[in-house]
């Protein structure tokens, strides 16, 4: 499994509070944009696989939904989690 409980709270610690936050909304984008990247692969080699691109498009409907709410809530947050993750408005 491409997701087990050590990579969950690796990316929980870079990007949260600490590696048991797993509330705050750069540690949920970060995890999200993981998964993006490993679905993205997945479809790439396997174009026809129309379950797996639905749930690809509700991600990054979640992930942008957390972005407009780091947007209103706090922008430097937000200016931080994008430059740090790579992900482009």
């Amino acid at each position: 499994m491409y997701l087990t409980k050590e990579v969950k709270e690796e990316i929980f610690e870079k990007h949260g509070k600490g590696k048991n936050d797993t509330g705050s909304a750069e540690g949920q984008i970060a995890l999200f944009t993981h998964r993006i990247n490993h679905l993205t692969g997945h479809l790439k080699n396997n174009r026809k696989d129309y379950n797996t691109e639905r749930s690809l498009v509700k991600l990054v409907g979640k992930r942008r939904s957390l972005l407009d709410y780091l947007i209103k809530k706090d922008v430097l947050r937000y200016r931080a989690i994008i430059k740090e993750l790579g992900i482009r408005k």
